[in-house]
Protein backbone atom coordinates (compact mmCIF):
# COMPACT_ATOMS: atom_id res chain seq x y z
CA UNK A 1 0.00 0.00 0.00
CA UNK A 2 1.52 3.62 -1.17
CA UNK A 3 -0.04 6.71 1.02
CA UNK A 4 0.42 9.95 -1.28
CA UNK A 5 0.13 13.18 -0.40
CA UNK A 6 0.35 16.47 -2.88
CA UNK A 7 0.83 19.94 -2.39
CA UNK A 8 0.79 22.73 -4.95
CA UNK A 9 -0.12 23.11 -8.92
CA UNK A 10 -1.49 20.60 -11.49
CA UNK A 11 2.22 19.58 -12.37
CA UNK A 12 2.08 18.57 -9.12
CA UNK A 13 -0.65 17.01 -9.54
CA UNK A 14 0.29 15.34 -12.87
CA UNK A 15 3.74 13.69 -11.02
CA UNK A 16 1.81 12.06 -8.40
CA UNK A 17 -0.65 10.30 -11.08
CA UNK A 18 2.56 9.29 -13.00
CA UNK A 19 3.56 8.21 -9.48
CA UNK A 20 0.79 5.99 -8.64
CA UNK A 21 0.37 5.04 -12.15
CA UNK A 22 3.93 3.98 -11.89
CA UNK A 23 3.49 1.99 -8.59
CA UNK A 24 0.61 -0.05 -9.61
CA UNK A 25 2.30 -1.55 -12.24
CA UNK A 26 4.36 -3.18 -9.31
CA UNK A 27 1.48 -3.76 -7.35
CA UNK A 28 0.68 -1.12 -5.10
CA UNK A 29 -2.66 0.43 -4.03
CA UNK A 30 -3.60 3.92 -3.26
CA UNK A 31 -4.37 4.50 0.84
CA UNK A 32 -5.52 6.97 2.15
CA UNK A 33 -4.48 5.84 6.05
CA UNK A 34 -0.80 6.37 6.29
CA UNK A 35 -0.60 3.69 9.67
CA UNK A 36 -1.57 1.25 6.48
CA UNK A 37 1.24 2.35 3.88
CA UNK A 38 4.20 0.31 3.27
CA UNK A 39 5.14 3.35 1.41
CA UNK A 40 4.46 7.08 2.12
CA UNK A 41 5.61 9.81 -0.50
CA UNK A 42 4.88 13.59 0.27
CA UNK A 43 5.14 15.35 -3.51
CA UNK A 44 6.27 19.08 -2.19
CA UNK A 45 5.89 22.54 -4.24
CA UNK A 46 7.98 25.68 -2.90
CA UNK A 47 6.21 28.05 -4.72
CA UNK A 48 4.76 29.36 -1.03
CA UNK A 49 6.12 28.87 1.92
CA UNK A 50 2.79 27.68 3.52
CA UNK A 51 3.03 25.01 1.94
CA UNK A 52 6.65 23.95 3.18
CA UNK A 53 5.40 24.36 6.52
CA UNK A 54 2.66 21.93 5.71
CA UNK A 55 5.38 19.50 4.29
CA UNK A 56 7.80 19.74 7.62
CA UNK A 57 4.33 19.23 9.98
CA UNK A 58 3.38 16.29 8.28
CA UNK A 59 6.82 14.61 8.20
CA UNK A 60 6.92 15.18 11.88
CA UNK A 61 3.69 13.51 12.44
CA UNK A 62 5.05 10.79 10.03
CA UNK A 63 8.66 10.43 12.38
CA UNK A 64 5.89 8.85 14.45
CA UNK A 65 5.10 5.82 12.21
CA UNK A 66 8.67 5.36 11.16
CA UNK A 67 9.60 4.78 14.89
CA UNK A 68 6.64 1.87 15.21
CA UNK A 69 7.69 0.09 11.76
CA UNK A 70 11.02 0.93 10.77
CA UNK A 71 10.94 -1.22 7.51
CA UNK A 72 8.29 1.80 6.43
CA UNK A 73 10.18 3.94 3.52
CA UNK A 74 9.63 7.66 3.55
CA UNK A 75 9.69 9.45 0.15
CA UNK A 76 9.99 13.47 -0.69
CA UNK A 77 9.47 14.58 -4.17
CA UNK A 78 8.59 17.60 -5.96
CA UNK A 79 10.04 20.90 -5.83
CA UNK A 80 11.69 21.24 -2.18
CA UNK A 81 13.13 18.34 -2.49
CA UNK A 82 14.50 19.82 -6.17
CA UNK A 83 15.94 22.69 -3.98
CA UNK A 84 16.82 22.02 -0.87
CA UNK A 85 17.44 18.21 -0.84
CA UNK A 86 20.37 19.05 2.01
CA UNK A 87 18.66 21.15 4.57
CA UNK A 88 15.59 18.71 4.15
CA UNK A 89 17.57 15.59 5.46
CA UNK A 90 19.07 17.95 7.93
CA UNK A 91 15.47 18.60 9.65
CA UNK A 92 13.86 14.68 8.46
CA UNK A 93 17.36 12.34 8.25
CA UNK A 94 14.67 9.36 8.70
CA UNK A 95 13.41 9.81 5.16
CA UNK A 96 14.78 7.48 3.34
CA UNK A 97 13.74 8.90 -0.65
CA UNK A 98 14.57 12.06 -1.87
CA UNK A 99 13.68 13.12 -5.44
CA UNK A 100 13.48 15.67 -7.65
CA UNK A 101 10.90 17.42 -10.50
CA UNK A 102 12.99 15.23 -13.34
CA UNK A 103 13.12 12.05 -11.55
CA UNK A 104 10.02 11.22 -11.36
CA UNK A 105 9.58 8.31 -13.59
CA UNK A 106 12.63 6.56 -11.73
CA UNK A 107 10.43 6.05 -8.48
CA UNK A 108 10.47 2.24 -9.17
CA UNK A 109 14.29 2.00 -9.29
CA UNK A 110 14.32 4.29 -5.63
CA UNK A 111 12.33 2.14 -3.81
CA UNK A 112 14.28 -1.12 -5.46
CA UNK A 113 17.73 0.53 -3.99
CA UNK A 114 16.35 1.83 -0.90
CA UNK A 115 15.14 -1.66 0.15
CA UNK A 116 18.22 -2.84 -0.08
CA UNK A 117 20.47 -0.03 0.72
CA UNK A 118 20.87 1.23 4.38
CA UNK A 119 21.92 4.99 2.76
CA UNK A 120 19.41 7.38 2.07
CA UNK A 121 18.74 7.70 -1.89
CA UNK A 122 18.87 10.93 -3.42
CA UNK A 123 18.17 12.17 -6.68
CA UNK A 124 17.89 15.77 -8.09
CA UNK A 125 19.80 16.11 -11.09
CA UNK A 126 18.50 17.57 -14.08
CA UNK A 127 17.70 15.82 -17.69
CA UNK A 128 18.68 18.23 -20.75
CA UNK A 129 16.46 16.09 -22.47
CA UNK A 130 12.62 14.41 -22.54
CA UNK A 131 11.97 11.27 -23.00
CA UNK A 132 9.10 8.98 -23.80
CA UNK A 133 9.40 6.72 -21.15
CA UNK A 134 9.43 9.55 -18.10
CA UNK A 135 5.48 9.46 -19.05
CA UNK A 136 4.96 5.77 -19.71
CA UNK A 137 2.28 5.79 -16.44
CA UNK A 138 0.11 8.16 -15.52
CA UNK A 139 -2.95 7.00 -13.60
CA UNK A 140 -6.52 7.49 -14.95
CA UNK A 141 -8.65 9.76 -11.82
CA UNK A 142 -11.78 8.25 -10.56
CA UNK A 143 -13.92 11.07 -11.99
CA UNK A 144 -12.97 10.09 -15.89
CA UNK A 145 -10.47 12.95 -15.88
CA UNK A 146 -6.79 12.62 -16.77
CA UNK A 147 -3.45 15.84 -16.99
CA UNK A 148 -1.02 15.15 -19.69
CA UNK A 149 1.88 16.65 -19.15
CA UNK A 150 3.05 18.05 -23.04
CA UNK A 151 6.58 19.99 -21.56
CA UNK A 152 7.87 21.20 -18.26
CA UNK A 153 10.32 24.28 -17.13
CA UNK A 154 9.83 27.83 -17.65
CA UNK A 155 11.95 29.88 -19.24
CA UNK A 156 10.36 33.43 -17.99
CA UNK A 157 12.08 33.90 -14.64
CA UNK A 158 9.37 36.17 -13.22
CA UNK A 159 10.76 37.98 -10.25
CA UNK A 160 8.82 36.02 -7.36
CA UNK A 161 9.10 32.55 -8.80
CA UNK A 162 10.88 29.82 -8.42
CA UNK A 163 9.82 27.51 -10.83
CA UNK A 164 12.52 27.49 -13.33
CA UNK A 165 15.14 26.99 -10.60
CA UNK A 166 13.13 23.63 -9.53
CA UNK A 167 11.91 22.86 -12.69
CA UNK A 168 14.78 23.58 -14.86
CA UNK A 169 14.18 25.19 -18.62
CA UNK A 170 11.34 24.93 -20.87
CA UNK A 171 11.25 21.50 -22.70
CA UNK A 172 8.06 19.97 -24.98
CA UNK A 173 7.33 16.32 -25.78
CA UNK A 174 6.58 15.56 -29.12
CA UNK A 175 3.18 15.58 -29.93
CA UNK A 176 2.70 12.03 -31.29
CA UNK A 177 3.93 11.02 -27.97
CA UNK A 178 1.07 13.04 -26.42
CA UNK A 179 -1.65 12.41 -28.51
CA UNK A 180 -0.55 8.11 -28.05
CA UNK A 181 -0.79 9.40 -24.29
CA UNK A 182 -4.22 10.51 -24.76
CA UNK A 183 -5.34 8.13 -27.24
CA UNK A 184 -4.31 5.21 -24.24
CA UNK A 185 -5.98 7.22 -21.56
CA UNK A 186 -9.01 7.30 -23.54
CA UNK A 187 -9.16 3.38 -23.63
CA UNK A 188 -8.35 3.52 -19.48
CA UNK A 189 -11.70 5.33 -19.59
CA UNK A 190 -10.51 9.12 -19.34
CA UNK A 191 -13.40 11.34 -20.89
CA UNK A 192 -11.66 14.72 -20.46
CA UNK A 193 -8.12 15.82 -20.83
CA UNK A 194 -6.37 18.93 -19.63
CA UNK A 195 -2.53 19.48 -21.34
CA UNK A 196 -0.70 21.14 -18.66
CA UNK A 197 2.66 22.96 -18.63
CA UNK A 198 4.46 25.67 -16.80
CA UNK A 199 3.50 28.00 -19.68
CA UNK A 200 1.73 26.17 -22.28
CA UNK A 201 1.77 29.32 -24.98
CA UNK A 202 5.37 27.86 -25.26
CA UNK A 203 4.99 24.19 -26.30
CA UNK A 204 6.58 24.32 -29.97
CA UNK A 205 9.56 24.34 -31.81
CA UNK A 206 11.77 26.75 -30.16
CA UNK A 207 11.59 24.36 -26.87
CA UNK A 208 11.79 20.99 -28.93
CA UNK A 209 7.89 20.87 -29.95
CA UNK A 210 7.55 19.63 -33.27
CA UNK A 211 3.76 21.50 -34.31
CA UNK A 212 2.36 24.51 -32.62
CA UNK A 213 0.47 24.81 -29.46
CA UNK A 214 -2.81 25.14 -31.01
CA UNK A 215 -2.20 22.57 -33.45
CA UNK A 216 -1.60 20.60 -30.48
CA UNK A 217 -4.85 21.58 -29.18
CA UNK A 218 -6.61 20.38 -32.77
CA UNK A 219 -4.74 17.51 -32.48
CA UNK A 220 -5.65 16.72 -28.97
CA UNK A 221 -9.63 17.49 -29.46
CA UNK A 222 -9.84 14.97 -32.67
CA UNK A 223 -8.83 12.28 -30.45
CA UNK A 224 -11.31 9.60 -30.62
CA UNK A 225 -13.30 8.90 -26.89
CA UNK A 226 -11.99 12.38 -25.56
CA UNK A 227 -14.99 14.77 -25.08
CA UNK A 228 -13.38 17.79 -23.71
CA UNK A 229 -9.67 19.30 -23.90
CA UNK A 230 -8.82 21.75 -21.21
CA UNK A 231 -5.34 23.32 -20.54
CA UNK A 232 -3.19 25.49 -18.09
CA UNK A 233 -1.32 27.39 -17.92
CA UNK A 234 -1.18 30.27 -20.63
CA UNK A 235 0.79 33.16 -20.46
CA UNK A 236 -0.54 36.82 -20.53
CA UNK A 237 2.66 37.77 -22.72
CA UNK A 238 2.36 34.64 -25.75
CA UNK A 239 -1.30 34.51 -26.26
CA UNK A 240 -1.47 34.17 -29.94
CA UNK A 241 -4.42 35.43 -31.90
CA UNK A 242 -4.04 31.31 -33.52
CA UNK A 243 -4.73 30.09 -29.73
CA UNK A 244 -7.85 32.56 -29.97
CA UNK A 245 -9.11 31.10 -33.06
CA UNK A 246 -8.52 27.75 -32.09
CA UNK A 247 -11.72 27.61 -29.60
CA UNK A 248 -13.98 27.96 -32.69
CA UNK A 249 -11.75 25.72 -34.76
CA UNK A 250 -11.52 22.51 -32.21
CA UNK A 251 -14.79 21.38 -31.20
CA UNK A 252 -13.93 19.62 -27.52
CA UNK A 253 -12.10 22.57 -26.39
CA UNK A 254 -13.65 24.02 -23.47
CA UNK A 255 -14.58 27.23 -23.01
CA UNK A 256 -12.01 28.51 -19.66
CA UNK A 257 -8.94 30.48 -20.15
CA UNK A 258 -6.98 30.58 -16.78
CA UNK A 259 -5.26 33.79 -17.64
CA UNK A 260 -2.93 34.77 -14.44
CA UNK A 261 -2.21 38.29 -14.71
CA UNK A 262 -0.86 38.84 -10.87
CA UNK A 263 -1.50 42.62 -10.31
CA UNK A 264 -3.16 45.25 -12.19
CA UNK A 265 -0.15 47.78 -11.89
CA UNK A 266 2.11 48.87 -14.41
CA UNK A 267 4.36 49.80 -11.90
CA UNK A 268 4.22 46.42 -10.38
CA UNK A 269 3.82 44.09 -13.38
CA UNK A 270 7.19 45.79 -14.57
CA UNK A 271 8.60 44.84 -11.06
CA UNK A 272 7.47 41.39 -11.34
CA UNK A 273 9.14 41.19 -14.78
CA UNK A 274 5.61 39.30 -16.44
CA UNK A 275 6.48 41.09 -19.96
CA UNK A 276 3.06 43.04 -20.46
CA UNK A 277 1.32 46.03 -19.24
CA UNK A 278 -2.24 46.00 -17.78
CA UNK A 279 -3.51 47.64 -20.85
CA UNK A 280 -2.32 44.85 -23.29
CA UNK A 281 -3.86 42.11 -20.80
CA UNK A 282 -7.03 43.71 -20.78
CA UNK A 283 -6.70 43.88 -24.29
CA UNK A 284 -6.84 40.44 -24.84
CA UNK A 285 -8.72 39.37 -22.73
CA UNK A 286 -11.70 41.81 -24.10
CA UNK A 287 -10.78 40.33 -27.61
CA UNK A 288 -11.65 36.76 -25.90
CA UNK A 289 -14.77 37.81 -24.28
CA UNK A 290 -15.84 39.80 -26.98
CA UNK A 291 -15.60 36.47 -29.69
CA UNK A 292 -16.66 34.29 -27.15
CA UNK A 293 -19.00 35.14 -24.66
CA UNK A 294 -19.86 32.34 -22.74
CA UNK A 295 -15.36 31.77 -22.33
CA UNK A 296 -14.96 31.62 -18.61
CA UNK A 297 -11.36 33.44 -17.92
CA UNK A 298 -9.91 33.09 -14.55
CA UNK A 299 -6.91 34.71 -13.16
CA UNK A 300 -4.01 34.18 -10.25
CA UNK A 301 -3.36 37.71 -8.46
CA UNK A 302 -0.75 38.45 -5.97
CA UNK A 303 -1.33 41.36 -3.24
CA UNK A 304 1.57 42.97 -1.15
CA UNK A 305 4.50 42.33 -3.55
CA UNK A 306 7.56 44.20 -2.86
CA UNK A 307 6.89 48.02 -3.16
CA UNK A 308 3.28 47.69 -3.95
CA UNK A 309 1.28 50.69 -2.66
CA UNK A 310 -1.85 52.03 -2.07
CA UNK A 311 -2.42 53.27 -6.16
CA UNK A 312 -1.30 50.00 -6.97
CA UNK A 313 -3.43 48.18 -5.08
CA UNK A 314 -6.10 49.85 -5.89
CA UNK A 315 -5.26 49.46 -9.52
CA UNK A 316 -5.74 45.96 -9.40
CA UNK A 317 -8.95 46.32 -7.72
CA UNK A 318 -9.73 48.68 -10.41
CA UNK A 319 -8.72 45.80 -12.67
CA UNK A 320 -11.12 43.10 -11.65
CA UNK A 321 -13.92 45.44 -11.78
CA UNK A 322 -13.21 46.29 -15.15
CA UNK A 323 -12.70 42.66 -16.36
CA UNK A 324 -15.19 40.91 -13.89
CA UNK A 325 -13.19 37.63 -13.77
CA UNK A 326 -15.62 34.53 -13.22
CA UNK A 327 -12.90 33.47 -10.20
CA UNK A 328 -9.30 34.29 -9.41
CA UNK A 329 -6.94 32.21 -6.62
CA UNK A 330 -5.28 35.13 -4.90
CA UNK A 331 -2.22 35.43 -2.59
CA UNK A 332 -0.34 37.27 -0.57
CA UNK A 333 3.05 37.19 -1.72
CA UNK A 334 5.86 35.51 0.41
CA UNK A 335 9.62 35.80 -0.54
CA UNK A 336 10.85 32.30 -2.36
CA UNK A 337 15.10 32.51 -1.20
CA UNK A 338 16.78 32.22 -4.47
CA UNK A 339 14.43 34.56 -6.46
CA UNK A 340 15.27 37.97 -7.58
CA UNK A 341 12.44 39.54 -5.83
CA UNK A 342 13.80 37.85 -2.57
CA UNK A 343 16.59 40.35 -2.43
CA UNK A 344 13.90 43.37 -2.67
CA UNK A 345 13.84 46.04 0.19
CA UNK A 346 10.60 47.31 0.42
CA UNK A 347 8.50 44.41 1.40
CA UNK A 348 4.84 45.20 2.53
CA UNK A 349 3.79 44.73 6.10
CA UNK A 350 2.14 41.60 6.89
CA UNK A 351 -0.86 43.12 8.29
CA UNK A 352 -1.37 45.05 4.83
CA UNK A 353 -0.90 42.08 2.70
CA UNK A 354 -3.68 40.17 4.98
CA UNK A 355 -6.16 43.16 4.85
CA UNK A 356 -5.58 43.47 0.78
CA UNK A 357 -5.45 40.14 0.54
CA UNK A 358 -9.44 40.22 2.64
CA UNK A 359 -10.51 43.26 0.25
CA UNK A 360 -9.69 41.57 -3.07
CA UNK A 361 -11.64 38.35 -2.43
CA UNK A 362 -14.32 40.49 -1.09
CA UNK A 363 -14.52 41.91 -4.25
CA UNK A 364 -14.35 39.33 -6.59
CA UNK A 365 -16.56 37.47 -4.98
CA UNK A 366 -19.61 39.85 -5.27
CA UNK A 367 -18.35 39.51 -8.81
CA UNK A 368 -17.89 35.16 -8.95
CA UNK A 369 -21.28 35.61 -7.66
CA UNK A 370 -23.22 37.61 -9.97
CA UNK A 371 -20.76 36.07 -12.95
CA UNK A 372 -22.39 33.06 -11.64
CA UNK A 373 -26.09 33.73 -11.32
CA UNK A 374 -26.27 35.16 -14.67
CA UNK A 375 -26.23 31.40 -15.38
CA UNK A 376 -29.70 30.86 -14.08
CA UNK A 377 -32.37 29.22 -16.37
CA UNK A 378 -29.74 28.09 -19.12
CA UNK A 379 -29.29 24.75 -20.30
CA UNK A 380 -25.73 23.65 -19.07
CA UNK A 381 -23.78 20.57 -21.21
CA UNK A 382 -22.43 18.61 -17.67
CA UNK A 383 -19.71 16.39 -17.20
CA UNK A 384 -20.78 13.63 -14.28
CA UNK A 385 -17.62 13.63 -11.64
CA UNK A 386 -18.59 11.57 -8.94
CA UNK A 387 -20.70 12.46 -5.76
CA UNK A 388 -21.37 15.86 -4.47
CA UNK A 389 -18.66 16.98 -1.96
CA UNK A 390 -20.70 19.10 -0.44
CA UNK A 391 -24.21 16.42 -0.11
CA UNK A 392 -23.53 13.19 -0.69
CA UNK A 393 -27.38 12.99 -1.65
CA UNK A 394 -26.46 14.83 -5.02
CA UNK A 395 -24.07 14.55 -7.68
CA UNK A 396 -21.64 16.81 -9.01
CA UNK A 397 -20.33 17.66 -12.68
CA UNK A 398 -18.95 20.35 -14.25
CA UNK A 399 -19.75 22.70 -17.11
CA UNK A 400 -17.89 23.39 -20.04
CA UNK A 401 -16.26 26.82 -18.83
CA UNK A 402 -15.41 25.08 -16.09
CA UNK A 403 -18.10 25.66 -13.19
CA UNK A 404 -19.06 22.76 -10.82
CA UNK A 405 -22.48 22.02 -11.12
CA UNK A 406 -24.95 20.33 -7.85
CA UNK A 407 -27.60 18.34 -8.80
CA UNK A 408 -30.11 15.53 -8.31
CA UNK A 409 -29.40 12.55 -10.65
CA UNK A 410 -31.70 9.61 -11.84
CA UNK A 411 -30.72 6.22 -11.30
CA UNK A 412 -28.27 4.83 -14.07
CA UNK A 413 -26.21 8.53 -13.74
CA UNK A 414 -24.80 8.90 -10.70
CA UNK A 415 -21.92 6.20 -11.52
CA UNK A 416 -21.69 7.27 -15.18
CA UNK A 417 -18.45 8.83 -14.59
CA UNK A 418 -17.59 10.87 -17.74
CA UNK A 419 -21.45 11.07 -19.31
CA UNK A 420 -22.57 14.44 -20.36
CA UNK A 421 -26.47 15.23 -19.29
CA UNK A 422 -28.31 18.52 -19.67
CA UNK A 423 -28.69 20.40 -16.77
CA UNK A 424 -31.05 23.14 -16.19
CA UNK A 425 -29.23 25.81 -13.64
CA UNK A 426 -31.37 26.95 -10.63
CA UNK A 427 -29.44 28.81 -8.54
CA UNK A 428 -25.81 30.02 -8.11
CA UNK A 429 -23.22 30.58 -5.58
CA UNK A 430 -19.38 31.82 -4.82
CA UNK A 431 -18.27 28.30 -5.80
CA UNK A 432 -21.05 26.31 -7.51
CA UNK A 433 -24.15 26.15 -8.97
CA UNK A 434 -27.15 23.77 -8.37
CA UNK A 435 -29.17 22.20 -10.93
CA UNK A 436 -32.25 19.88 -12.42
CA UNK A 437 -31.06 17.28 -14.34
CA UNK A 438 -32.86 17.64 -17.97
CA UNK A 439 -31.91 14.48 -20.07
CA UNK A 440 -28.97 13.57 -21.60
CA UNK A 441 -27.28 15.45 -24.56
CA UNK A 442 -23.67 16.56 -26.08
CA UNK A 443 -24.21 20.47 -25.76
CA UNK A 444 -26.01 23.50 -24.22
CA UNK A 445 -29.51 24.26 -25.52
CA UNK A 446 -29.54 28.15 -25.61
CA UNK A 447 -32.86 30.39 -25.41
CA UNK A 448 -34.20 28.73 -22.44
CA UNK A 449 -36.52 30.85 -20.55
CA UNK A 450 -35.16 31.91 -17.47
CA UNK A 451 -36.43 30.82 -14.33
CA UNK A 452 -35.03 33.79 -12.71
CA UNK A 453 -33.67 36.75 -14.23
CA UNK A 454 -29.74 35.72 -13.36
CA UNK A 455 -28.14 39.34 -12.18
CA UNK A 456 -31.54 39.76 -10.25
CA UNK A 457 -31.13 36.19 -8.19
CA UNK A 458 -27.39 36.79 -7.85
CA UNK A 459 -28.27 40.30 -5.85
CA UNK A 460 -30.81 38.67 -3.87
CA UNK A 461 -28.05 35.31 -3.54
CA UNK A 462 -25.53 37.91 -1.83
CA UNK A 463 -27.97 38.60 1.02
CA UNK A 464 -28.96 35.01 1.71
CA UNK A 465 -27.31 33.05 4.85
CA UNK A 466 -24.76 30.15 4.06
CA UNK A 467 -23.09 31.28 0.88
CA UNK A 468 -19.55 31.85 2.49
CA UNK A 469 -18.59 27.88 2.17
CA UNK A 470 -20.43 27.30 -0.80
Amino acid sequence: MVYLETFGCQMNELDSSRMIGALAEIGFRRTDNPGAAEVILINTCAVRDKAEHKLYSMLGRFRELKRERPGLVIGVAGCVAQRDSAALLKRAPYVDIVFGTHNVHRLKDFLDKAATDAGVVVETAFRDALEPEEYAFNEVAADARAFVAIMRGCNNFCAYCIVPYTRGRELSRRSADIIAEIERLARSGAAEVTLVGQNVNSYGANSGGDCSFPELLRKASMTAGIKRVRFMTSHPKDISDELIDAFSEAPNLCRHMHLPVQSGSDGILKKMRRGYTRDEYAAKARRIRSLYPDMSITSDIIVGFPGEGDKDFEDTLGLISDLRFDNIFSFMYSPRPGTEAAAFKDHVPAEVKAERLRLLQEAQRGITIARNGALVGTMQEVMIEGDSKTNARMTSGRTRCGRIVNFPAPDGYREALGATIRVMITGAYANSLAGEFAGQGQGRTPGQPALLNGLAWAAAAQQRDGLSNR
